[in-house]
């Protein structure tokens, strides 16, 4: 290294932004993502034996991809080279596989290439690269934070081993600004900071997973706040100066505590009563505060069958449609489409009627039975009998027959409501149970 970059390094290290500096060197000081580089899974064995073969990163911003792609920098023998998809085309990579060729030729030497937003490279560059990492010329890092099944070439992904990163709890992202406030050679631990644990658990809840964001959040809040006689020349960071710094309010939302089952219950309830007005607030007051999408989607389900249920069927393919958009196209755009299923399920006809099943299973667990009736019973069972009356070799393709064990004999936990669907549902059932098609 000459003296030009030893001094451009040495000014990055010191006035790079908070979430730069404050990137963990190795696997020790790598915070989440248990499930991948937790002692003894196979990402940490692969990087502590230096065996990485082709892997691809992929999760939502501000998790730890290019961190881990760092720590990989760090930790293997191998020529390490970075390329950014977004500025780097195929003349790039032409060269860096020739470079690659070299030091395997010449030394023996391995080459991992890193490519930054690999989503980003187009179909022609994706080819292009495909050789040299299917014959070993490169170990290849992808990152991106699209689904690599999606956007990259299926040749690729079949080479590479796939690990997806989750977004970071509350605990690992209030455990991360706790380090930048003290560490004093990296963070900010060498200035006069006082910050309050509401205003940290709020940056903690607002951030939704990104460590970057939530660096950056409280870096703003301590470069802009000035130190007071009153704090006793502290900088103090309250709640006021956090909502302030990121520009957004904080709502009395705790994602574990009275707030968060206060507002997902005036939702579901907003759904019930047919209101989508109320239903869209809530819905936005989650998203506001940092919910979980996923978990907003999964409760949509549950009211789709719960609250509406035959009286439109429509609404659970509306939902569960709505739940797996969530997952692939995920924020912000997913609230549109939340916002789709939540209005639809709102303004549809209502009905609990699939809640019978729980009177079922009242009677499963107290009431004793002689048995299913003989007829029902598989063919091959040694307590089968004939007389089972097969419905479509009869008019209407019904026949009346007893279905249920004799003791629930007249038992009717399905009662259809008078609402959409389900009224000529009712209808016809009423029929049936007379015997009449």
């Amino acid at each position: 290294m000459n003296l030009f970059d030893y001094e451009r390094e040495k000014k990055l290290k010191t006035e790079a932004p908070l979430a730069t500096r404050m990137r963990p060197s190795t696997l020790e000081e790598f915070i989440g993502q248990e499930h991948i580089v937790g002692k003894g899974k196979l990402l940490y064995r692969a990087i502590k034996a230096d065996k990485l073969t082709s892997v691809i990163f992929f999760g939502p911003p501000g998790t730890g991809k290019t961190t881990l792609a760092r720590i990989i920098a760090n930790t293997t023998k191998a020529n390490f080279v970075q390329l950014n998809a977004t500025t780097s085309g195929v003349k790039d990579i032409k060269a860096t596989v020739d470079d690659a060729r070299s030091a395997l030729g010449v030394s023996g030497r391995r080459t991992i290439l890193f490519i930054d937003e690999i989503h980003r490279f187009n179909k022609s560059q994706q080819d292009a690269l495909l050789p040299h990492v299917e014959d070993g010329t490169v170990t290849l890092i992808g990152a991106t934070t699209e689904n690599p099944y999606y956007e990259v070439i299926k040749a690729l992904v079949s080479r590479s081993v796939i690990f997806e990163l989750k977004p970071l709890t509350h605990a690992d992202i209030l455990s991360l600004l706790e380090t930048a406030l003290k560490d004093e050679r990296r963070g900010l631990g060498a200035m006069p900071v006082s910050a309050d644990a509401d205003a940290l658990s709020f940056l903690a809840d607002i951030a939704n997973g990104d460590a970057r964001k939530a660096l950056n959040a409280v870096e703003l809040a301590v470069l802009t706040t000035e130190a007071a006689d009153s704090n006793g020349g502290t900088i103090k960071i309250d709640l006021s100066v956090a909502e302030e710094c990121i520009q957004k309010r904080a709502l009395a939302y705790d994602k574990g505590g009275d707030g968060h089952y206060d507002t997902i219950s005036a939702f579901i309830k907003s759904m019930r009563g047919s209101d989508p007005d109320a239903a869209l607030y809530y819905l936005a007051r989650m998203l506001y505060a940092g919910e979980d999408p996923k978990f907003i989607a999964r409760r949509i389900v549950i009211c789709a069958s719960e609250d509406v249920g035959n009286a439109d069927p429509h609404a659970l393919q509306v939902a569960v449609a709505a739940m797996h958009a969530t997952e692939f196209i995920g924020l912000p755009e997913c609230q549109i489409t939340l916002a789709q299923a939540v209005t639809y399920i709102a303004c549809a006809p209502k009905s609990n009627a699939a809640l019978g099943v729980f009177e079922a299973r009242d009677d499963v667990a107290s009431v004793p039975i002689s048995g299913i009736p003989a007829y029902l019973r598989d063919s091959n069972s040694p307590v089968a009998a004939d007389g089972y009356l097969y419905s479509h070799d009869f008019p209407g393709n019904y026949v009346k027959q007893q279905y249920l064990p004799d003791e629930l004999v007249g038992k009717q936990y399905y009662k259809p409501s008078d609402n959409g669907v389900e009224k000529k549902i009712k209808e016809s059932l009423a029929r049936l149970r007379g015997g009449v098609i």
